[in-house]
C-alpha cells in the first residue's frame, strides 16, 4: 500500500478499514543470501539499499527484540555534516543529502526537519576550530556560515552571552542540518523493505555462528539454524557480544549515553544548539518538549539506563547556556548502548572469515549516518568491494596506523 493524501481521505470516508500492516511476520526461511542479524537503523537501512540499489530480495533481517527497540529509537533525533576529517566528512555530507530525500524514497513520513544546527564558540580556539571545520565542509559541498556574536545573538537572544565561565564569542550554522522522527526512520526502512520481498523476523536471538573451515554458513538462532551465502552483524552496542561467538575481538566498548527530555514547553529553540564549553546538545521536539544528550557514563555496561552524575552535569550545562531553563522540570531520561571505538570513528568492513561482514563502531555519530550507512553496507555486501565513501572505515586501521580521529572522541577521549 502507497501512502498519499487521497488514501488517508479514501480510508477516513471508509472507516479506516482498508489500512494493512506496515509489514509481514514471516517464519524464517531455511536459507537466505544475506542474513542482516540486528533491526534497528543501519540494519534496516541495509536491507533496503540491497533490494532497492542490488536488486537483492532473498534477504533476512533479524532482531532479537521489536523493531525499533535499540539505538534507533534512543538517540536525540539530530542529523548533521559538520566533520573536518576527510574520511569522515564526505560521508556524512552524503548521509545528509539522503535525508533529504527518504521520506519520498520509502514513502513514509519520517518528519525530517532541516532547522539548522548552531555550534557555539566560547574561545579564540574554539572560532580557529570551526574556521577550519567550515572550509572542511565547504570542500564537501555541505555549506556552514561561522557567525560573530552579533550574529548568534540575532538568532537566539535568550542565550547567556556574558557567562563569565563560558562567554559566547560567535558559533559555526550548518542551515541543513535539523531532527528526524527517530522510530518513524525505523518504520519508514522496515517497510520499504519489506515490501520489497525481504523478510523482517522479530524476537530472534542469535546465539551462534556456522563457522567452518574459515567460512561462516549461518546462525543459530532461538528460532533455529538459519544458513545464508553472508551474514551482516549491525547490532551496535551488542558488537563486542555477538562478535564474541565468532571469536573475534573488536577495539570497541559499549557505553551508556543518556539522553532527556523536558516537560512541554512553548516554542523556544528555533533549531539545535551544541555547547561548545562541554558536551551538550539540546533541541525542542515538535511536541514542545526540550531535548537534551552529552557524555557517555564513561563506564561499561549493556544497560540501558544510566547514573545521576550525568543527569546533573548536563543540567548544569545547560543553565549555563540558557538560564531561562531553571524552572523546567526534565519528564523522563533514557540511555542507549554505544559502541565506542578507540579513534571515534565507524567501520564498514568484511573480517578475516570469510562471508561474515561487520558494521559498527559508530559512537555518538550512529542515528545520522543511518542512511549513508545503510547504502555503504549494501554496496560492500553486494559487491564485496567497498563503497569509495567507506574506504577508510576498515577494521585493520589501528594496526595500519591510519586512524580517523576527528576529536578524540572515542571511548577514552582522555588518552588523545
Amino acid at each position: 500500500m502507497r501512502y498519499s493524501a487521497l488514501k488517508i481521505l479514501t480510508q477516513a470516508l471508509t472507516g479506516n478499514k482498508g489500512w494493512k500492516p506496515a509489514w509481514r511476520e514471516p517464519e524464517p526461511k531455511a536459507h537466505y543470501d544475506i542474513i542482516i542479524i540486528g533491526g534497528g537503523g543501519h540494519g534496516l537501512a541495509t536491507a533496503y539499499y540491497l533490494a532497492k540499489n542490488h536488486g537483492l530480495t532473498n534477504i533476512a533481517v533479524i532482531e532479537k527484540g521489536w523493531i525499533g527497540s535499540g539505538n534507533v529509537g534512543r538517540n536525540t533525533t539530530i542529523i548533521r555534516s559538520n566533520y573536518i576529517q576527510p574520511g569522515n566528512e564526505p560521508f556524512y555530507e552524503f548521509s545528509l543529502k539522503l535525508w533529504e530525500g527518504l521520506e519520498q524514497d520509502f514513502n513514509f513520513n519520517a518528519m525530517v526537519s532541516q532547522r539548522g544546527l548552531l555550534m557555539l564558540a566560547h574561545s579564540d580556539s574554539d572560532i580557529d576550530r570551526f574556521s577550519r571545520m567550515g572550509n572542511a565542509m565547504h570542500l564537501a559541498g555541505a555549506g556552514a556560515q561561522l557567525l560573530d556574536k552579533k550574529g548568534v545573538e540575532k538568532i537566539y537572544p535568550f542565550l547567556d552571552f556574558e557567562n563569565a565561565r563560558f562567554p559566547i564569542q560567535g558559533g559555526l550554522l550548518q542551515k541543513r542540518a535539523g531532527t528526524v522522527r527517530h522510530d518513524a526512520v525505523a518504520w519508514g526502512y522496515a517497510r520499504g523493505a519489506d515490501a520489497r520481498g525481504v523478510d523482517i523476523i522479530q524476537n530472534c536471538e542469535v546465539t551462534g555462528f556456522q563457522i567452518k573451515n574459515g567460512k561462516c554458513l549461518g546462525v543459530e538462532t532461538t528460532r533455529g539454524n538459519i544458513n545464508a551465502n553472508k551474514i551482516a552483524v549491525c547490532v551496535a552496542g551488542s558488537s563486542s557480544r555477538v562478535m564474541a561467538m565468532a571469536d573475534m575481538r573488536l577495539p570497541i566498548e559499549s557505553h551508556v549515553l543518556q539522553a532527556f527530555v523536558s516537560e512541554g514547553l512553548k516554542p523556544v529553540l528555533p533549531g539545535v544548539i551544541t555547547f561548545g564549553a562541554g558536551h551538550l546538545y539540546i533541541s525542542q521536539s515538535d511536541k514542545g518538549g526540550l531535548v537534551f544528550g552529552g557524555d557517555i557514563d564513561g563506564y561499561n555496561s549493556y544497560a540501558q539506563r544510566g547514573n545521576l552524575p550525568v543527569v546533573e552535569d548536563c543540567c548544569e550545562e545547560a543553565m549555563a547556556l540558557m538560564p531561562i531553563l531553571g524552572r523546567a522540570r526534565l519528564l523522563r531520561s533514557w540511555g542507549g548502548l554505544m559502541d565506542m571505538s578507540m579513534d571515534g570513528s565507524p567501520f564498514i568492513d568484511k573480517t578475516h572469515i570469510d562471508g561474515l561482514y561487520f558494521n559498527g563502531g559508530w559512537c555518538y555519530g550512529g542515528f545520522k549516518a543511518t542512511p549513508a550507512s545503510g547504502w555503504c553496507y549494501a554496496h560492500l555486501l553486494a559487491s564485496d568491494k567497498s563503497h569509495t565513501l567507506a574506504n577508510e572505515f576498515r577494521l585493520d586501521r589501528f594496526k595500519r596506523g591510519v586512524l580517523i580521529d576527528e576529536k578524540g572522541q572515542g571511548a577514552q577521549p582522555n588518552l588523545h
